[in-house]
């Protein structure tokens, strides 16, 4: 998942909550949407109430970052500008496959998502997406309790099978939720 938004529980939640200054619970209610909201207002961002990665790049929340299929934004635009591709900020198949033939290139795990440890050895991220951006996005002890805690429902999101789900890094934040996008 790139984005977190009402309704979401867990370990990325509450890093978002901390970093707003709010009650750090990991669930993303009402008064989450309405602090995302102010924070974006405020930061010339597009007020949604949705935490995406140009909010999270924002809020120097880095290790929240994940850009895939669906993802908009700055950060997808500099991601197109950095593989040489057509860079319309737009995360579409083309650009996944690019991802994937970068992340092969580069011994990383051709997901085609583009987490922190692939925009580690990007130009434009290589500055923000330091090892202790990567050490960041791993689950810390305080949050291991999210790991159990029931997913929320997606609309339109269709679990993948095989390699994606299995390469999906155990600590990852973004390790349980991973796999259910190809």
């Amino acid at each position: 998942m790139s984005i977190l938004k009402r309704g979401m529980k867990g370990a990325p939640v509450k890093r978002l909550q901390e970093k707003l200054g709010i009650g750090a619970d990991g669930d993303f209610g009402p008064g989450t949407q309405k602090a995302v909201k102010e924070f974006q207002e405020a930061n010339g961002l597009a007020v949604d109430g949705i935490a995406g990665p140009d909010t999270f790049t924002a809020m120097g929340l880095h290790e929240l970052v994940l850009l895939r299929v669906g993802s908009r934004g700055q950060a997808v635009k500099s991601l197109q500008e950095d593989l040489e591709i057509g860079a319309d900020g737009i995360f579409g198949q083309g650009t996944k496959k690019t991802v994937m033939e970068f992340q092969k290139q580069n011994g990383l795990v051709a997901d085609g998502m583009a987490g922190p440890n692939t925009l580690a050895m990007l130009k434009s991220f290589s500055s923000t997406f330091t090892p202790e951006t990567i050490q960041k996005a791993e689950v810390q002890a305080d949050e291991e309790h999210f790991e159990s805690e029931p997913l929320p429902e997606l609309k339109g999101a269709e679990p993948v099978q095989g390699a994606t789900v299995e390469a999906a890094p155990a600590k990852s934040l973004w390790g349980k939720v991973k796999g259910w996008f190809s």
